[in-house]
């Protein structure tokens, strides 16, 4: 009798130890699900660090156009439209570089949060100056983030919708962009010190990417290409700006290192000037960002590349 009591006492300690343990995994597995990562895809460099930087720890993001592709011409495959459908997180620039978002949005699962980090920004007016010789798509600049207050805004907006879609995160969200925003606020500082006492306020560029750092801090770009840098100035307007370098004593003419810099290079030997490299951050070299290169280190660059021609 007493065998037949302890056998039951063990059985029952057994089955309740059994559904602990059933609990207990069952507990495990809903707080895996609730902590799982957040999944984003961001179209370009610039867009793919704001989102990073935001998310933290909370979240993974990759990079949809590849390293070292010029964004202006990219166009998505049906496998990259399928990758960014199964994603959480989508962000993107402005529908006048990314011209075929639109396209695709009424195919994106309606999980996928699709953030346009510029949306707050009011873009301005294209402001190349070049002949227009050639089409181009974009009406107004989108190159808003290579002003570091205008990236502010784009990181403040990418934190805001993924803190709405995300509220249990939306801590977290807000101290990573804290974090980050004051990073950007010293690239600003050190740029508004930089051009408070210009006295020469313009630089010649490869393609007209900087006309919102130069409206920012009271400078004037002059460039070479359009909107897109593969617009290829025609010879009168080569003429016109080798006239322009003379004439207003330029010292330095930017080129990208990502980008052809033939026109670049012609007009430097016609004028006697020397290049320099002004980073639009369209796209980094997979070798730039092994590197550690970043859009605070190149903006630095930038910086100093710009005093060269300013001071």
């Amino acid at each position: 009798m007493k065998k037949y009591f302890i056998g039951i006492s063990i059985l029952a300690t057994s089955l309740f130890l059994a559904a602990c343990g059933a609990s207990n995994q069952s507990e495990q597995s809903g707080t895996s699900a609730s902590t799982e990562k957040i999944q984003a895809i961001a179209t370009f460099y610039p867009m793919y660090e704001f989102t990073k930087e935001v998310l933290g720890d909370e979240g993974e993001v990759e990079l949809l156009i590849p390293a070292g592709t010029e964004p202006h011409d990219y166009e998505p495959s049906a496998k990259d439209v399928a990758k960014i459908s199964q994603a959480d997180a989508f962000v993107y620039n402005s529908e006048e570089l990314e011209t075929w978002v639109d396209s695709i949005e009424d195919s994106l699962d309606d999980t996928t949060l699709v953030i346009e980090a510029s949306e707050k920004i009011d873009l301005i007016e294209s402001a190349d100056d070049h002949d227009h010789d050639h089409d181009h798509d974009h009406e107004k600049d989108p190159h808003v983030w290579t002003d570091p207050v205008m990236a502010i805004k784009e990181v403040e907006t990418i934190r805001d919708q993924l803190s709405e879609k995300y509220p249990d995160k939306k801590a977290a969200f807000e101290k990573n962009a804290a974090a980050y925003i004051e990073k950007l606020q010293e690239l600003d500082d050190d740029f508004r010190a930089a051009f408070a006492d210009a006295e020469n306020t313009t630089f010649v560029t490869q393609h007209a990417a900087f006309g919102y750092l130069a409206k920012q801090y009271g400078l004037t770009q002059k460039s070479i290409a359009g909107i897109s840098p593969d617009q290829e100035p025609s010879p009168s307007r080569l003429a016109e700006l080798k006239h322009y370098v003379e004439d207003h004593g330029v010292k330095v003419i930017y080129f990208e290192e990502n980008a052809n810099k033939k026109v670049a290079e012609t007009l430097s030997k016609e004028t006697g000037v020397k290049l320099a490299v002004l980073n639009p951050l369209e796209s980094l070299t997979t070798q730039q960002m092994e590197d550690g290169e970043t859009y605070l280190t190149i903006m630095r660059k930038n910086l100093e590349a710009l005093k060269e021609s300013i001071q």
